[in-house]
């Protein structure tokens, strides 16, 4: 069965666009339960940006000339976060990679990558950790593709970043922070 198209009487235009959106809001009200809208904590990127880049490789030429093997990289990330003005967060995605072989060290990568995010959540305590947590992994693709294309670009093989689980990365931050304050915290 064919429903009726709905025409505003006065436009003659479709206003199906309308009803639809009425009905797909009153479904999810239903479905939060009897009525209550329950909102989904929530993490919005404004802008993001390179805030600070260093590229290094302190063995060429020569590294190109003398394939030294495959590098061992090692690869460090850290978060930093701070509170600006109207309830925006300044996240800084904190990237570190060396790498080497045997004694030579092939290139060095630091990048700190930044965004500006805000949240829908007002409760301080909710706040910080899903800023700190869902900031980073927004901005993380393209801190990702910065470090891929540089190394690319320095003429090595693209390094590709794993992914990060950065709930752990939070929980081991603050776990160093609590340990700190405790360590300055005279017995």
């Amino acid at each position: 069965m064919a429903k009726p198209k709905n025409t505003d009487e006065n436009t003659g235009k479709n206003s199906k666009a309308k009803t639809d959106d009425k009905t797909e809001a009153a479904e999810k009200v239903e479905a939060t339960g009897e009525g209550q809208k329950k909102v989904q904590p929530q993490v919005f990127l404004h802008t993001q940006y390179v805030k600070d880049f260093s590229f290094e490789s302190p063995s060429s030429p020569d590294v190109f000339l003398n394939q030294p093997g495959q590098p061992n990289v090692e690869v460090a990330v850290n978060v930093a976060s701070g509170k600006l003005e109207n309830n925006n967060f300044e996240v800084v995605l904190k990237i570190a990679a060396t790498a080497k072989t045997e004694d030579k060290t092939i290139f060095i990568v630091e990048l700190s990558y930044g965004g500006i995010v805000s949240s829908n959540v007002t409760d301080e305590n909710m706040l910080h950790p899903l800023v700190s947590i869902e900031g980073p992994r927004l901005i993380f693709p393209f801190a990702r593709a910065v470090v891929a294309n540089i190394t690319r670009e320095g003429g090595f093989m693209p390094l590709n970043l794993n992914p990060i689980d950065f709930l752990a990365l939070y929980q081991q931050n603050m776990q160093r922070r609590q340990q700190a304050e405790a360590a300055a915290t005279p017995s």
